[in-house]
């Protein structure tokens, strides 16, 4: 292994290491027990859900809730103002709403549209700003493109119902703010959706229409709604790592990071010499796994085994191993790529992806850069040419139509004598007799012809 990797293999974990064991504070700063308890007053969580809704969402609200707990708060406000975003993390976002032992209050400030709207159903309660909206809740792409797949409609619609339902809401509301298919009467508002339509619900007529239970104008008025009285409010915000994190983690993200970790790592270890991709490819891995881990998927496991993975396929490069090596390594580093994501099918997608790519760009720069390849490393490039000075035996052409006398029988093969010099030489197929005159007519490599001169 040469110096190159030795150093920023070392360095590498050791950042990604360090970067890990920072961000294992990133809730700090939160009033405990103890605190809440010397000031006397009811402490209410103050939990955003902005933005799109991602796995670092998710891990957050999932850390959230359990410093509220820990604390034993007498609310949790989650301040909704999202576009919406990944239905498997929203699900899991509304499993922990719904399962928890704190009472639960979401108070809708802009706009709770898509996963957002089944978040804030979730809820115990539901109270929103003027102006806000909820709803909206069709399947989308990553384009914004709607999905006309009725399974995954009816799937996604009954997730909505029974979020209506566990807070005793109308159900086909809820239904359809999902399925454009329905049609849904809404009496209260003397409004119905028609086929083609997706139910989207400004403050008011989610009011009116039971979807909302307050328009209230400031966070003291939801929280008063919510009959908590004499109360600290307690502002909990992702931190610049978390939120770095939740652009990390996205689909798109940890697939380039994953094509320039590999491309990187590849293109160092068969063109090596350059420096550079070596370097990019450790930090595209360890940004991957920082990322994954301050999300709370990434243990620590899984940084061992990508060390590992990457040692494995040095060394396989320079230990004869039939390939155990290398299959061994490449076990590791997929296994810890996989363990280190929220999701193992999303990260089998990501990783075949940045695979594919990342073979067709170390191809490209291999044949670019095929003199400095690692396999001239063992072929053997020494030509023995005659222009370098190398020939196979010493040249006789200086013999070629000198006349000598032959010293024995030529019968074909046999010896003359040319000059002071005994030679061995072959006739063209005739015989010529000892101390007998003859000419050399060709010289073939070692082979010397002669013939018998005319008498």
């Amino acid at each position: 292994m040469h110096h190159f990797w030795k150093r920023f293999i070392s360095y590498g974990l050791l950042t990604v290491m360090l970067i890990a064991g920072i961000s294992g504070a990133v809730l700090g700063g939160i009033p405990d027990k103890a605190q809440a308890a010397a000031a006397g007053k009811k402490l209410v969580y103050v939990i955003p859900v902005a933005h799109e809704i991602e796995s670092g969402l998710q891990r957050f609200l999932e850390r959230s809730f359990e410093k509220a707990e820990e604390a034993q708060a007498s609310l949790i406000v989650l301040e909704v103002n999202t576009p919406g975003g990944v239905l498997g993390n929203a699900m899991e976002i509304g499993k922990l709403i719904l399962e928890s032992k704190i009472p639960t209050l979401a108070y809708v400030k802009g706009e709770a549209a898509s996963a957002g709207s089944y978040i804030s159903l979730c809820a115990d309660q539901i109270v929103m700003a003027d102006g806000s909206m909820i709803g909206a809740a069709s399947i989308v792409d990553s384009l914004g493109r709607s999905v006309d797949n009725p399974k995954y409609t009816a799937a996604w619609s009954s997730v909505m119902v029974a979020a209506a339902q566990a807070n005793k809401r109308n159900a086909d509301i809820a239904a359809g703010m999902v399925d454009k298919n329905i049609v849904v009467e809404m009496k209260a508002i003397s409004r119905v959706k028609k086929q083609g339509e997706i139910i989207s619900l400004s403050a008011q007529d989610a009011l009116a229409v039971g979807y909302a239970d307050r328009i209230v104008k400031s966070m003291d008025e939801a929280v008063q709604f919510a009959g908590i009285s004499d109360y600290q409010l307690v502002q909990v915000n992702q931190s610049w790592m978390e939120k770095l994190a939740g652009w990390i983690t996205s689909p798109v993200v940890s697939t380039l990071l994953l094509f320039l970790g590999i491309a990187g790592v590849a293109i160092e270890l068969i063109v090596p010499g350059f420096g550079v991709p070596g370097i990019v490819g450790l930090l595209g891995f360890g940004l991957y796994f920082f990322g994954n881990y301050v999300a709370g998927f990434a243990e620590q496991e899984s940084l061992v085994l990508f060390v590992l993975g990457i040692i494995l396929l040095v060394l396989e490069l320079f230990i004869p191993s039939f390939g155990i090596l290398g299959i061994l390594g490449s076990g590791s580093l997929i296994a810890s790529v996989v363990m280190a994501a929220f999701d193992t099918s999303s990260a089998l997608v990501s990783l075949g992806i940045a695979f594919v790519a990342a073979v067709i760009v170390v191809i490209i720069v291999a044949r670019i850069f095929k003199h400095r390849g690692i396999w001239n490393r063992f072929i053997l490039k020494d030509q023995l040419t005659t222009e370098e000075g190398y020939v196979s035996s010493t040249s006789k052409s200086d013999l070629l139509h000198r006349e000598g006398v032959s010293l024995t029988p030529l019968r074909p093969s046999g010896a003359v004598q040319i000059g002071e010099e005994r030679v061995d030489v072959v006739t063209d197929g005739s015989f010529i007799d000892a101390n007998r005159k003859v000419v050399v007519t060709r010289i073939d490599g070692t082979r010397i012809i002669v013939r018998e001169l005319d008498k």
